[in-house]
This record gives structure tokens, C-alpha cells and sequence, in this order.
């Protein structure tokens, strides 16, 4: 497997900052029907990840795949509008790519968002979940965004995942959340491989181990993230209630719909949240 060098994460930092004249401290990953998130963003400047050397490029609808950069609630921010997932194809190194990317840009704070089923049965389609923790199946079973050889440059050999999502930072969104009367849930992330959905025998796993919601991303971006020293903080989209066989079989498009719903909250949230922030 080739992995990539300090080398090359330079060079695609160097691309981005060849094309913008501001210094973004806040990075955004938005996930499957989150982007028009990315539609609030000030004095905007566009980059299509096809122009960027080494970066990963989106094939799944719902993810536009390009930077958006610019201001948000008065700060400079570096924006995904959608991601690129391991089941694409891409491995792992590739995926974490655009998180050491942006710390080399100057980014400190990453805010990443995900579509998911909800695993937790009192959970509604349109709900947005804070993450509390999560579980990072790929990755405990051989697929690490770290695997490979260190670089020290961005962070330790052995980094800690304890509080990988930040406290002070959990406890802004949930003041916001309250103050703008919206309900959020709190819980545990799954990350699976993707790109199936669930069995009815593995939601019941996911569902005894302690998982709130399951998606197919984020913990290898939060586990790159975490590495290089980053402040975290995730919110899950609950897009469909998983089947426990007495529902609809779940879907790409149910998934883009519920998006329209919640994708207006989580940028009343967002913006807000940011607002209140001295970074």
C-alpha cells in the first residue's frame, strides 16, 4: 500500500492556499444531503476536489465534492461539501487526507457531520444527534486512517480517542440547541464499512453494544482529526430509523429527503454555535 508523505500533504495545502487569501481556523465536513450547509458560506470561494492534487474525489449523489471557503458567522472556514468514503474505494489514508490537509492550513477545529440510520429506536427521522462518543468498527477490525508508518509532524504513534469529541464544545451545542428550542439527541456513533445497509441481526448487534445511530464515515476523519490535535465536534442527521423488520427497506433517496429537513436546523444551529465562539 502507498501512503503518503508530509510531501504530499504539503503540496495539496499548497494548491488551496495558491487559490485564497484567508487563513480558515474552522473546518466543516458535510455529509450526505448536508451540503446546502455549505450555501451559507460568505465571500465564497469554489474548489472542486478534481483540481486538488492527491485529494480523494465524491461519487455518491448528495455530495457536491468541492471546498467551499470563506466566511461563516464571522469566521473563516474551509467547507466539504460532501466527502469521500472508504467503500468508494478509496483506502483510508485517503479519506483522512483532507483532515491533515486542512491542519496544515491552520485549521484547529473540526466540525463533522454525518447522514444516519437511527439505531436508537426513540429517534425520528429530521432528529439531529450531538455525538457523544463513537465506535469505530473499521477501524478495530484493521481499517485505521493511522495504519502505516507515523508522521510526527501531525501527531503521536499511540494518540488517545478519550474525549475525542470536545467537552466544552458538546456543551455549547446543547446550550444553542436549547435556546433556539430545538431538539437534539445525544449518543453513541457506529461507523461501518458501507456501502450495504444494515441486516436486521446487525442492527440488534449495533444495538447491544451501545450505538445510537450508524453511518458509513466520520470516525476515520474524528480519529485523523484527533491525531493532529484538533478540537472535534460531530452531529449525525437521523435520515431513517433503522428496520427492524417491521418497516421500509432503507435508501439513498429517503436519506437525500430527510436531508431537506434537517440541513436548515443544523445550519441554524451551526451558525449560532459559531457565533459564540472566540477562535
Amino acid at each position: 500500500m502507498t501512503y503518503f508523505s508530509l510531501a504530499d500533504y504539503q503540496e495539496t495545502a499548497a494548491a488551496i492556499q495558491s487559490r485564497i487569501s484567508i487563513a480558515p481556523r474552522i473546518g466543516m465536513i458535510l455529509g450526505s444531503g448536508l451540503g446546502p450547509l455549505a450555501d451559507a458560506v460568505e465571500d465564497a470561494i469554489y474548489i472542486p476536489y478534481g483540481e486538488l492534487p492527491n485529494w480523494p474525489v465524491s461519487t455518491v449523489e448528495g455530495h457536491s465534492g468541492r471546498l467551499v471557503i470563506g466566511k461563516l458567522a464571522g469566521h473563516d472556514v474551509i467547507v466539504m461539501q460532501g466527502r469521500s468514503h472508504f467503500y468508494e474505494g478509496y483506502t483510508m489514508q485517503q479519506v483522512g487526507l483532507p483532515v491533515r490537509v486542512m491542519k496544515l492550513l491552520g485549521v484547529e477545529m473540526m466540525i463533522i457531520t454525518n447522514a444516519a440510520g437511527g439505531v436508537n429506536q426513540s429517534f425520528s427521522v429530521g432528529d439531529i444527534m450531538l455525538i457523544d462518543d463513537h465506535i469505530n468498527l473499521p477501524g478495530m477490525i484493521g481499517q485505521n486512517p493511522l495504519f502505516g508508518p507515523n508522521v510526527p509532524e501531525f501527531g503521536p504513534r499511540f494518540p488517545s480517542m478519550t474525549d475525542a469529541y470536545d467537552p466544552q464544545l458538546r456543551s455549547l451545542a446543547t446550550v444553542v440547541a436549547d435556546e433556539l428550542a430545538l431538539t437534539m439527541q445525544k449518543g453513541v456513533y457506529m461507523a461501518l464499512s458501507g456501502p450495504t445497509y444494515e441486516t436486521i441481526a446487525e442492527i440488534r448487534f449495533l444495538q447491544a453494544v451501545g450505538a445510537d445511530a450508524v453511518g458509513m464515515s466520520t470516525t476515520h476523519e474524528v480519529v485523523t482529526a484527533v491525531h493532529a490535535g484538533m478540537r472535534v465536534l460531530g452531529f449525525s442527521g437521523v435520515t431513517n430509523i433503522c428496520n427492524l423488520g417491521d418497516g421500509d427497506a432503507p435508501n439513498h433517496e429517503e436519506v437525500i429527503e430527510a436531508g431537506k429537513v434537517i440541513a436548515p436546523n443544523l445550519t441554524r444551529l451551526l451558525q449560532t454555535l459559531l457565533a459564540r465562539l472566540d477562535i
